[in-house]
């Protein structure tokens, strides 16, 4: 059922997607809250004296890329963050690896739009990317510990994988 809205965006939203699969204004919200974000860690480095490095150092890039690749299918498919998942999803069957297949609640509005979020890597990880940027502006040390933890966690699960498919026994 599509939520109500003000009459030139009724229009568009029903030319856009005829069925009503989309949640656009969901997706909007999200949209809107993720450039609040970035503008108030840009705002805040401001006021904290920071300014952004010209460029970042290529181990960071690649560490970083590593630790947000593994983190967000921590957050977003394993069956240990299951709890923080619950309230904006539904269980729909184990994955394997420790991993769940899960699909938002509801079909419209906030709690189906973070459970859209929740159970997507690829959407997480720009959320966590630019925290991950903003970390390495702010607290690089910090940033780094967290990135060489779930780097070095993504490495491990990569040789379990390996592991896994040359045993013999």
């Amino acid at each position: 059922m599509r939520a109500r809205l003000p009459g030139a965006m009724t229009s568009l939203v029903d030319r856009y997607d005829v069925e009503g699969d989309v949640d656009l204004r969901g997706f909007s919200g999200s949209l809107a809250a993720y450039a609040a974000s970035v503008g108030t860690l840009l705002a805040g480095g401001v006021l904290g004296g920071r300014r952004l490095p010209e460029r970042y150092a290529v181990t960071d890039v690649l560490l970083g890329g590593l630790a947000v690749h593994k983190f967000t299918r921590l957050v977003s498919k394993s069956s240990v963050a299951s709890p923080l998942r619950a309230p904006f999803t539904e269980f729909d069957g184990a994955a394997g690896s420790g991993e769940h297949d899960e699909s938002p609640r509801g079909e419209q509005g906030a709690r189906h739009t973070v459970g859209e979020l929740l159970t997507c890597p690829f959407c997480l990880g720009v959320w966590v990317s630019t925290a991950y940027v903003a970390a390495l502006t702010l607290a690089p040390r910090p940033a780094r510990a967290w990135a060489a933890v779930f780097g070095v966690h993504a490495l491990s699960d990569a040789l379990q994988h390996g592991y896994a498919r040359v045993r013999t026994d």
